[in-house]
């Protein structure tokens, strides 16, 4: 715990240099002038000369060159020495100084002839309070830490709430919560909102065939797919429930949203996920339902899911495989 000792007599540096040893402290550096604190102090440029960490300066408040006033200025400034204590040496004449000093930064004082006890009492006081203010540092800190993990566990437990465990894409609360959202924002700015609903075709005949490991594996890769071609900010991909997906495209007419289906249907069949068991190919695919509204008043959002639902069932009526639009067409843009 280095202390630093600034003044320019001797006598008065090695009187506290022996005040202080004989209380037991120890690394202690003096310097005659402001420049050479600086120098041990490694400020303005200056090689730090004695590698000690100063954790109290006694500085004299009239020194040649430059005083103790200034030189206490100077010291705070640095960051790093922002907090340590200074602690000004006056004579009893010079006390009309102490209030510039104070405001340079200087956090107690002393005087002239120095006092043994004085001296130390005043050492252990702005000791203590430095500590205290490290042990706050700390504190701070690890606080910061312990909020910026928090803020993460957050947003990871958020972004967990929202989506579907197994297929990694928005799950049915997300999906019900945002389409609510977008359908408002739909209605304020008289723009078209179109829904895809899509099913995997004849997935229960997949999943008895190649068990539900399978099935969990296939809902996975044709989630993946969704993922891949649904990517624009606003855009909302969900799992509907079981085999079944619903997609949720802002400022999109009616045919954005089945250019947007057959893309999603056409990188399904690419795939080629073996459906042995599939009267339609021997492979996996989609039906799909595309339905548009521009919201309004007279409109409520269900109306818009049952559209595309009715959509989905007619592309499976119509022997699956396909996209379908929504046949009732009043009120798309």
């Amino acid at each position: 715990m280095g202390i630093l000792i600034v003044d320019d007599s001797k006598e008065s540096r090695d009187l506290l240099k022996t005040f202080l040893k004989g209380a037991g402290y120890k690394d202690i550096i003096t310097a005659a002038s402001a420049q050479e604190a600086f120098e041990a102090l490694g400020l303005k440029g200056e090689e730090h000369r004695h590698g000690v960490t100063f954790r109290v300066i006694l500085l004299d408040v009239v020194m040649p060159e430059m005083n103790g006033i200034e030189a206490c200025r100077i010291i705070r400034e640095d960051a790093h020495l922002a907090d340590t204590p200074v602690i000004m040496v006056t004579a009893v004449g010079e006390q009309d100084s102490l209030n510039q000093a104070f405001e340079a930064g200087a956090t107690d004082y002393i005087t002239k002839p120095v006092s043994k006890v004085e001296l130390l009492a005043r050492v252990r006081s702005v000791l203590r309070l430095y500590q205290e203010m490290e042990r706050r540092k700390v504190r701070e800190k690890e606080l910061i830490e312990t909020l910026k993990q928090l803020s993460e566990a957050n947003r990871v437990l958020t972004q967990l709430s929202a989506q579907d465990g197994l297929t990694g894409l928005a799950n049915r609360r997300h999906f019900d919560e945002n389409f609510s959202a977008e359908w408002r924002r739909a209605m304020r700015d008289r723009q078209p909102l179109s829904v895809v609903m899509a099913d995997i075709d004849h997935f229960k005949l997949y999943n008895d065939h190649y068990g539900h490991q399978g099935g969990d594996d296939c809902l996975r890769q044709v989630a993946a797919i969704i993922g891949q071609v649904v990517r624009r900010p606003g855009d909302i991909a969900a799992r509907y429930g079981g085999e079944e997906f619903v997609l949720v495209l802002p400022d999109t007419p009616l045919e954005g949203g089945i250019k947007i289906a057959e893309e999603v249907a056409a990188a399904v069949r690419t795939l080629k996920l073996p459906h042995e068991k599939s009267p339609v190919v021997p492979y996996v695919t989609l039906s799909m339902g595309v339905a548009c509204m521009v919201p309004d008043r007279s409109k409520e959002m269900k109306e818009l899911i049952e559209r595309a639902d009715r959509a989905l069932y007619a592309a499976k009526r119509q022997g699956r495989n396909r996209v379908k639009a929504a046949e009732d067409h009043s009120g798309i843009n």
